[in-house]
């Protein structure tokens, strides 16, 4: 009891402190009351006594393998009904789009006891599902007190994340220990959950289901980028703050021996492409972002530079690129996912700092199926050999949509562990 009105009163402090961040960021959201369990109406409030299967994913990549996810575990679940939570905005988004109409989307509560505890009791879910590894000792706990399992699929524990666990472990470790099911990525996250604190029986290697892709089912991004025939176009996606310095460099570097060459740098908060868009007026170019399209599609025939400044629209554009770097991994950020630009078999070129990717990149790398460079010189040294040589993009296309297929089966493996815990219910 005291630990938990401690931990109450750090995070609280916390919070508040933050707020003012958030305000400045823009990221203050409507949401935000959601996040203190003020959950408005629930759908289909009436069956609730039943119990939802509550699935959490923080963000757009997690909310990728929930929608994969709960496509395998719907038909199997009769009528059950879903909640689905998000942190990010972007995640809610990608949530709403694949919500059916009697689910509830909702912006996941902050760990304060009397927050969680409301929203648990609101909800009264029979299964929490959480995509990848959140670990939160009041939800955690509240979860456990009310007989409710929770399961972490995809799990997977970063170097970084681990340190942080292991120093607050004193602390963390009960919280672990009520992990009722654990599906990992790899033999290394079991391993890792098992010394956090998960009993080893609770803990099972699925494999990683985020090279279960699929391609989404619209056909085409909402405007077409206007790339004439013979015009080649570089697709930056997932960028950060002083990797897109590095990039528009790159490209001004090889414009003049590929004048046919264009650029769209999508930054992984496409809030930020304001930011961007004034970097590129600096360097000398006139930047369109994406949304201006619509309004005046004849507006970009002549542009050379775009800024994608839309949420949940990057897989199309990976769709129209030649050649793909994928960002993150020039900074030192741990890289973001390649397996999207896989899927579309596009020759993928990424930076050194793949740290949160490591399996994934160490696999592409082992079968030639994508290229690392280790700084801007490499960078621009690989892009030109691959717009010099339409055959090379195309075999390390084919080799990168090869990789993926060979170590697809994660989803399957994964919704027949949850099943096992779900029939228990």
């Amino acid at each position: 009891m005291h630990m938990r009105f401690l931990y109450d009163a750090v995070y609280l402090i916390a919070a508040l402190l933050y707020v003012p961040v958030l305000i400045l960021r823009r990221k203050l959201h409507r949401g935000f009351l959601m996040r203190l369990g003020f959950l408005g109406r629930l759908k289909g409030a009436q069956d609730y006594a039943r119990g939802p299967v509550w699935v959490h994913a923080v963000s757009v990549g997690e909310a990728m393998v929930a929608r994969g996810f709960l496509e395998a575990f719907r038909p199997l679940a009769g009528d059950r009904r879903f909640v689905i939570s998000t942190v990010t905005e972007t995640g809610n988004a990608i949530a709403r789009s694949m919500a059916k109409p009697d689910d509830t989307v909702i912006y996941f509560p902050l760990d304060l006891s009397f927050v969680v505890e409301k929203a648990v009791s609101r909800i009264k879910p029979c299964l929490f599902v959480c995509v990848e590894t959140e670990v939160w000792p009041n939800f955690i706990s509240t979860l456990s007190r009310k007989g409710v399992p929770c399961v972490i699929i995809n799990a997977r524990i970063s170097d970084a994340s681990l340190k942080g666990y292991r120093f607050l472990n004193f602390i963390l470790r009960r919280t672990f220990s009520r992990i009722g099911l654990a599906c990992c990525q790899t033999v290394a996250d079991a391993r890792r959950l098992i010394s956090l604190g998960v009993e080893k029986e609770r803990v099972r290697v699925t494999g990683n289901m985020k090279f279960d892709l699929k391609v989404p089912d619209a056909k085409d991004a909402s405007v077409a980028l206007p790339i004439k025939e013979g015009e080649l176009l570089w697709v930056c996606g997932s960028t950060h703050p002083g990797e897109e310095e590095i990039l528009i460099g790159v490209y001004r570097s090889i414009q003049k021996r590929f004048p046919h060459l264009k650029l769209l740098i999508a930054p992984r908060h496409p809030d930020r492409a304001g930011v961007v868009c004034q970097l590129l007026a600096r360097n000398g170019f006139i930047p369109l972002p994406v949304s201006s399209l619509a309004a005046a599609p004849g507006e970009g025939r002549q542009q050379e530079v775009f800024v994608l400044d839309t949420v949940g629209e990057l897989f199309f554009y990976y769709a129209r690129a030649d050649v793909v770097f994928v960002g993150g991994s020039l900074v030192r950020h741990g890289g973001h996912n390649i397996l999207e630009p896989a899927l579309l078999a596009k020759p993928i070129l990424f930076g050194p700092h793949m740290f949160n990717f490591r399996q994934v990149a160490a696999i592409f790398l082992q079968n030639k199926a994508a290229c690392a460079v280790g700084n801007a010189a490499e960078l621009r040294d690989k892009m030109a050999a691959l717009l010099l040589d339409a055959a090379l993009r195309d075999e390390l296309g084919r080799r990168a949509k090869q990789v993926l297929s060979d170590n697809q089966g994660a989803t399957r493996q994964t919704v027949s562990a949850v099943m096992e815990l779900y029939k228990s219910r």
